[in-house]
Order: structure tokens, then sequence, then C-alpha cells
């Protein structure tokens, strides 16, 4: 027997109470801790209360139309790397972040279409290119700022292997690639303990859709193998992109 999703979080008062108070927490343990967030985790909640409103009001609208299906799909992709680009340089070349996570995603998705593993509707499209993005992004973040802060960290090192006759883009991926390597964790940690630490959004999204247990575990790890392709490919033209150059900081001030 399914469970609605009604039943398992009702929308109420008390729902929104809770999160309040949950947000709040958050920004004032960062505060004590001086972790430097407070203000960002107030922010990032409100943000993400309003984008998920309208998201929810006008999303019925890309299910069935399929131009503002590729326009949501397509601002969904610039949103990314908007945010991934900032995360990564403070400058002009923060736009650099679409390769990576362009072409993890979307070969993946086209092949998924091809093959009729996932139609061209927005009810299916919009949700499986949605979490590779996500995990494209994360991936593309953690490995640009690894990166980055590597080679600033160990400049030294990078000099010393160019007057051995390396190529800076040889040097630089010497010295940087362990680093970016480490921005795979958080996926490999997700599919080696799934169902035994966390049961995942798309597992539990099928059950309450009404799926056997049987179709939402198979439906899961579909998921969780394409990220692991996707994130593998953002990693890698990541630090690629990086080592050439493309991807950049400007000096910190003296």
């Amino acid at each position: 027997m399914s469970v609605s999703a009604s039943a398992l979080l009702p929308v109420n008062p008390t729902l929104g109470a809770v999160l309040a108070a949950l947000l709040v927490g958050g920004a004032g343990v960062a505060a004590l801790a001086r972790l430097g967030h407070a203000r960002a985790i107030l922010t990032a909640g409100l943000r993400a209360a309003v984008q998920l409103a309208a998201v929810a009001a006008v999303i019925r609208w890309a299910f069935g139309s399929r131009p503002l299906l590729f326009a949501f799909l397509a601002v969904m992709f610039a949103v990314a790397t908007r945010t991934a680009g900032r995360r990564i340089t403070n400058n002009h070349t923060w736009w650099w972040a679409a390769v990576p996570i362009g072409v993890g995603v979307f070969p993946v998705v086209l092949l998924l279409v091809a093959v009729g593993l996932v139609p061209l509707k927005g009810i299916a499209l919009i949700p499986i290119t949605g979490i590779l993005i996500g995990g494209a992004l994360t991936a593309t973040v953690l490995a640009g700022r690894r990166s980055l802060e590597e080679l600033e960290l160990r400049h030294g090192e990078v000099e010393a292997a160019l007057s051995l006759g390396l190529l800076d883009r040889d040097a630089r991926l010497e010295i940087a690639r362990p680093s970016a390597a480490g921005a795979l964790i958080p996926a490999l940690d997700q599919t080696r303990t799934v169902g035994l630490v966390t049961l995942p959004g798309a597992f539990i999204g099928m059950l309450l859709g009404g799926a056997s247990p049987l179709l939402a575990g198979t439906v899961q790890l579909f998921v969780l193998v394409a990220l692991l392709v996707v994130e593998s490919v953002a990693v890698a033209l990541a630090l690629e992109l990086v080592a050439r150059g493309k991807l950049s900081r400007a000096p910190r001030p003296e």
C-alpha cells in the first residue's frame, strides 16, 4: 500500500513554523561557531522557498508544452552555470563552467531519450535532467575550487615542475589532480551507502507515487549510476579547464 505525500509531510502552519525554526537554528549554529555563513544560510533558505513556490506555479505549463519544456531546461542549465562559475572564480572566466556541466549532462540525457528510457515529456525529463545538472554543478564547483586552491597553495611546486621542463598544463595537472579527484567522493559515498544509510529522493518519490519497491529501487540505481558518469566527466573537464587557465582567479590583493 502506498502512502500519500500529504500524509508523510502535511503542508500546514506547523510545517512552516518548523521550517523557520530549523533555518534560524542552522544560521544560529553557524554564527556561534563563526563559520561565516549565517546570513547565507538564511538567504539560501528563503530563496529556496520563493523559487520552489514559483516553480510549483509554472512547472505544469512546462509539462504540457515542448517549447516551454526546453526553455525550462535552458534556465536550469544557465542558473547552474552561473552558480558554479561564481563559486569557482572571481573574474570573467566564470562562464567556462558551462563546459563541464553541459558536456557531462546533455550527452547522457540525449542518450536516454534516444534509446527510449526517458520520454520526451516534461514530467520525466525535468526531474531527471535536474538531478543530473545538480550533480554536475556540485562536482564542477568542488573540482574547480579545490584545483585552484591547491595551485595557489603549492605555487612553488608548479614553478619547480616548470623548471624541470614540464609544460604549464602538465605541471598544473600534476599538482591539482589529486585535489580535484576528491570532488567525486560525495557521489561515491552516496552510491556505496544507498539503502543502508540513506534512501534518496527518487526512491521515496516513486514509493509515494505508488510504484513497487523493486521499480523504485531500479529507478534510483539508474539515477545514481548516471550521476557517477556525469560527475566524472564534470570533474575531469573542470580540472582540464583549470590546468589550461580557462577557469582562473584574479590574484588576491597583497
